[in-house]
């Protein structure tokens, strides 16, 4: 089995206590910004923590592959240097959009190019 990444311990515990039998953690990657705390990756699933709700409630959200119809590099700027130079990324489910923001670039690619891989497999 390939090494688990993660930021920050808790965040791993956390998705490893919900867990579907058989299922394996692949990265956990804290965000940056407003509204999501962390987003995790299964062989399964996408998992986002979404502070975004009223009263300061928090939701994880598990999104099977199958639902996710596109993945998005977010930027600000022309991605004329380099396709990956920005952190942010979209993942499209239905009309929802979810934006993540990463700390650096590579882990929104390593995000966007899990995702690609499970719904174009």
């Amino acid at each position: 089995m390939a090494q688990v990444v993660y930021d920050r311990k808790e965040q791993f515990q956390q998705i490893e206590s919900g867990l579907m039998p058989g299922e394996q953690i692949i990265a956990v990657y804290d965000a940056i910004g407003t509204g999501t705390g962390f987003l995790g990756l299964t062989d399964k699933r996408v998992i986002v923590q979404d502070k975004s709700f009223v009263g300061k409630r928090i939701a994880i959200t598990s999104i099977p592959y199958g639902k996710v119809s596109a993945v998005s590099v977010v930027s600000n700027k022309s991605l004329a240097g380099s396709f990956f130079s920005s952190g942010a990324i979209a993942i499209h489910v239905g009309t929802h959009t979810y934006e993540v923001e990463f700390r650096g670039d590579n882990k929104a690619q390593h995000v966007h190019n899990v995702i690609l891989h499970f719904i174009t497999g």
